[in-house]
C-alpha cells in the first residue's frame, strides 16, 4: 500500500469525476504487474486495501489520491470480500466511474508460478498429508470459489500464456476504451492450448480450409495479406463470418443492458495462427462502429 500520508476528510462527498480501477483475481495471476501498469498510466495505486475502507477512501477530499485511483483487492481481505460487490454498486450510485478487472490463469500455470517463486499461497494451510502440490491446488480452487461473485461483474483477463509485457499492453487497451458502454473483445486462440478462461462465447473455425497446409503461407499469420487473400476466397469462411457477426449483433444490445462491462468472443482454430486470427481481425473491423471494440490474439501475443 502506498505510504504517502493521505489527509482524512470523512465528510467529503464522493465526486462524479472520480475514476476507480478495481484490480482483483487469483493469486499468481499478475495483479502486481497490472497495478504497476496502472501506476505508469498515472493512477494512484493502493494494494490490499480492506474492502470496508473503500467508500471512505473514495470520499477523501484530495484529487491527487482519488481522481484516478487503482485499488487491488484479493482473497487476503478474508471475510470482508463478501461486502465488496455491494460496495461497487454503492459507489456507482454515487457517481464514481468503476472498472473492475479480474485476472485469472489456469491452475497448472498457477502451480508452476508458485513453484518458481517459492511464495506461499495466501490460503495455504499446514500440509497434513505432506503433499505440497495437492494442498496448493486445493487453495487455488477455494480461492476461485471465494472470488466467483466478484469475477462475474469484472472484465476478465486470462494471463495463462501472457508475458508481463502482454499484460501491460492489455491494461493499456482497456484503459483506452470508453467506460460508459460495453467493451466487445474478439480473441483468437489455439484449441491445442485450451479455451481462454476469459471467453464468454466460443466459436470453432477448424472446419475452414487451413493455410498451414499451403507451404508459402505456413510461416505467416492471419494478419498477413497472402493469408487474408486465401481465406477471403473460401465461401465457407465468408458464410461462417456472416453467421458469427449476425449472432453478436443480435445479442449485443441485450448484453449491453445486462449491467455488463465487457463481453469476450473467442474464435479458435488448431494453432491460433491463421484462421482464428483472420476471423478476429475481420470481425474487429466489422464492429469498429461499436466504438469499444478490442482485438486480441492469445498465441500471437504470447510469442510476440
Amino acid at each position: 500500500m502506498s505510504t504517502d500520508a493521505v489527509p482524512a476528510s470523512p465528510s467529503a462527498p464522493v465526486s462524479a469525476s472520480r475514476e476507480l480501477v478495481l484490480i482483483s483475481g487469483i493469486s499468481g495471476s499478475g495483479k502486481s504487474v497490472a497495478l504497476h501498469a496502472l501506476e505508469d498510466a498515472g493512477f494512484f495505486c493502493v494494494d490490499n486495501l480492506p474492502p470496508e475502507l473503500l467508500c471512505a477512501y473514495m470520499a477523501l477530499d484530495n484529487p491527487r489520491y482519488t481522481r484516478r485511483v487503482a485499488v487491488a483487492v484479493d482473497v487476503r481481505a478474508g471475510r470482508s470480500l463478501n461486502g465488496l460487490v455491494p460496495l461497487v454498486a454503492e459507489l456507482r450510485s454515487e457517481g464514481v466511474t468503476i472498472r473492475p478487472i479480474f485476472l485469472d490463469a489456469g491452475t497448472d500455470t498457477l502451480v508452476r508460478r508458485f513453484s518458481e517463486t517459492r511464495r506461499p499461497h495466501p490460503l495455504s494451510h499446514p500440509e497434513i498429508d505432506g503433499n505440497g502440490q495437492h494442498a496448493l491446488i486445493e487453495a487455488i480452487e477455494l480461492e476461485r470459489l471465494l472470488l466467483a461473485e466478484l469475477r462475474e461483474l469484472s472484465t476478465v483477463i486470462d494471463t495463462s500464456v501472457l508475458r508481463p509485457a502482454g499484460l501491460r499492453a492489455h491494461m493499456r487497451q482497456l484503459l483506452a476504451t470508453p467506460t460508459d458502454r460495453l467493451t466487445l473483445v474478439f480473441e483468437s486462440f489455439a484449441f491445442k492450448y485450451g479455451v481462454p478462461l476469459d471467453a464468454d462465447y466460443v466459436f470453432d473455425v477448424r472446419m475452414l480450409p487451413n493455410p498451414y497446409y499451403v507451404r508459402e503461407l505456413r510461416p505467416m499469420s492471419g494478419r498477413d495479406q497472402p493469408v487474408i487473400d486465401f481465406l477471403a476466397q473460401q465461401p465457407e469462411a465468408a458464410e461462417l463470418m456472416a453467421q458469427i457477426e449476425a449472432f453478436v449483433r443480435r445479442w449485443l444490445p441485450s448484453l449491453a443492458t445486462d449491467q455488463r462491462g465487457y463481453v469476450t468472443v473467442a474464435i479458435g482454430c488448431t494453432g491460433g495462427q491463421h484462421r482464428s486470427v483472420y476471423m478476429v481481425e475481420q470481425l474487429g473491423r466489422r464492429f469498429a462502429d461499436h466504438g469499444a471494440t478490442l482485438v486480441r490474439h492469445r498465441e500471437l501475443d504470447a510469442n510476440g
